[in-house]
């Protein structure tokens, strides 16, 4: 599910994930790590420059995010079109065989989560009404 916009607003705050925790809740991280995330590292510009595979993993497991957000605008804009039943990324290899008013037939790469890596798909039929296509 991709976040709406609000929900991407929030911040993360669940730091355990990443930092662990030492007496009394205090964070311990290394003292020569950085400490504050770069600057412009919350803008669209910023995303649009990551791979597809950095995308890939920030918008699965950072879900309910504005990362998630981002990586999701990033994506779109690649041509990647996320299709809602499968929860999957799924990229056109090619100019479909066949468009209808409901859906189009042809080959298409798509990112598979669960091996982590692209793959293709031909003869798939992608259902317009499974079609994320809010605009991001």
């Amino acid at each position: 599910k991709l976040p709406s916009l609000l929900e991407s607003e929030r911040q993360r705050t669940n730091s355990n994930r990443i930092y662990g925790r030492g007496l009394l809740g205090q964070s311990q991280m290394i003292s020569y790590y950085p400490q504050t995330p770069p600057t412009g590292s919350d803008t669209p510009e910023f995303y649009y420059r990551l791979a597809p595979d950095t995308l890939f993993f920030v918008f699965y497991y950072m879900e309910g995010t504005r990362a998630q957000y981002l990586a999701a605008k990033a994506l779109k804009r690649q041509s990647w079109r996320f299709h809602t039943k499968h929860m999957m990324w799924f990229q056109r290899h090619e100019e479909p065989k066949t468009i209808t008013d409901d859906y189009e037939q042809g080959t298409y790469i798509f990112f598979d989560y669960e091996r982590w890596q692209t793959r293709k798909r031909d003869n798939f039929i992608f259902e317009y009404k499974f079609l994320e296509d809010r605009e991001f």
